[in-house]
C-alpha cells in the first residue's frame, strides 16, 4: 500500500477535527445559559440594578440577541439566569471561524459565495469538499489548523479531556517510547515534541504543534516498525478500555 501524501494526511486530520466539532458545538450551545431555578424556589425580591450591573445587562442582552439570531436560541439575561459570557464568546468565535472557513474554501475552489447555513451544516459542507481541497496543500493545512483550533476551544470550554492510551513500542522516527493512541480520533500519534522525520514536506519541520499521525490504514506497518502488535493498537482504540488523560496533541 502506497504511503499517503502529506496533503492526504493533513486532510485526514482535518476530517477528524470536523467530526469533533460536529459533536462538540451542539453541546456548547446547551452550555450557553445555566439552568433556571426550580419551580419550588421562591423568587427573590429584585432591587434596581447598579449602573455597573445595568451596563453588564445591556451587554448580555446584546449577546443574547446575537446568539438568538444566529442559532434560533433564547439566552436569558438579567430577567433570568445570567448569560455565560465565556461560552458566548466561544460560540461567537467558532461561528465566525466556521463561516470564514466555509467562504475561504468556496472562494479557493471557485465555487462562489456559499449559501447561508448554520454551523453544523457548514461543517458538513466543508467536509464534503475535502476531496477537492486535496489539490490545494496550503488550503488543506488552513482547514486542518482552523478546525483543530476551534475543536480545542470547544473542548476547553466544555471541560473535556481527550482519552490517551499508551502504545507499546518505539516511534520509528525518534526511537522514543512516545506512541499514544487517541481513540476519539482513531489515530496513533508520537507525542515527543522533538520528533522529526525525514520527509521534506512533513509539517513537523515547520509546525511546532504538529505530531506524527498514523491512521488506521497505517497501523500494520507501524506495528512492524515500532515493535508492537496490531491487535494491541486495535484494542487501544476501545474508548471503554483503561485510558489515562493527558495533554492534547496533533
Amino acid at each position: 500500500m502506497a504511503e499517503p501524501t502529506p496533503t492526504a494526511r493533513t486532510l485526514q486530520d482535518a476530517a477528524l477535527w470536523i467530526e469533533a466539532l460536529l459533536r462538540q458545538f451542539p453541546e456548547l450551545l446547551t452550555e450557553l445559559a445555566p439552568g433556571r431555578p426550580s419551580p419550588g424556589t421562591a423568587p427573590e425580591r429584585r432591587r434596581d440594578p447598579s449602573p455597573e450591573t445595568a451596563r453588564r445587562v445591556r451587554e448580555e442582552r446584546r449577546d443574547a440577541l446575537l446568539v438568538e439570531q444566529r442559532h434560533g436560541l433564547t439566552a436569558p439575561g438579567y430577567s433570568a439566569a445570567p448569560l455565560r459570557l465565556h461560552v458566548s464568546d466561544a460560540v461567537r468565535d467558532i461561528t465566525d471561524g466556521v463561516v470564514e472557513l466555509d467562504e475561504a474554501v468556496h472562494d479557493k475552489l471557485g465555487l462562489g459565495r456559499p449559501r447561508h447555513a448554520r454551523v453544523p451544516q457548514r461543517l458538513v459542507r466543508i467536509a464534503g469538499l475535502l476531496d477537492r481541497v486535496a489539490g490545494h496543500p496550503a488550503l488543506a493545512a488552513h482547514v486542518r489548523d482552523e478546525c483543530r483550533r476551534m475543536a480545542r476551544r470547544c473542548a476547553r470550554v466544555l471541560g473535556d479531556s481527550e482519552s490517551i492510551v499508551r502504545v507499546r513500542g518505539r516511534c520509528p522516527w525518534c526511537d522514543s517510547v512516545s506512541l499514544r493512541a487517541f481513540p476519539a480520533r482513531r489515530a496513533v500519534l508520537c507525542v515527543n515534541p522533538a520528533c522529526r522525520c525525514e520527509a521534506a514536506e512533513c509539517d513537523c519541520r515547520t509546525d511546532p504543534a504538529y505530531r506524527h499521525v498514523w491512521h488506521e490504514g497505517e497501523w500494520e506497518g507501524l506495528a512492524r516498525t515500532a515493535g508492537t502488535d496490531r491487535a494491541e493498537i486495535d484494542a487501544s482504540m476501545d474508548e471503554t478500555a483503561d485510558a489515562r488523560t493527558g495533554p492534547r496533541a496533533g
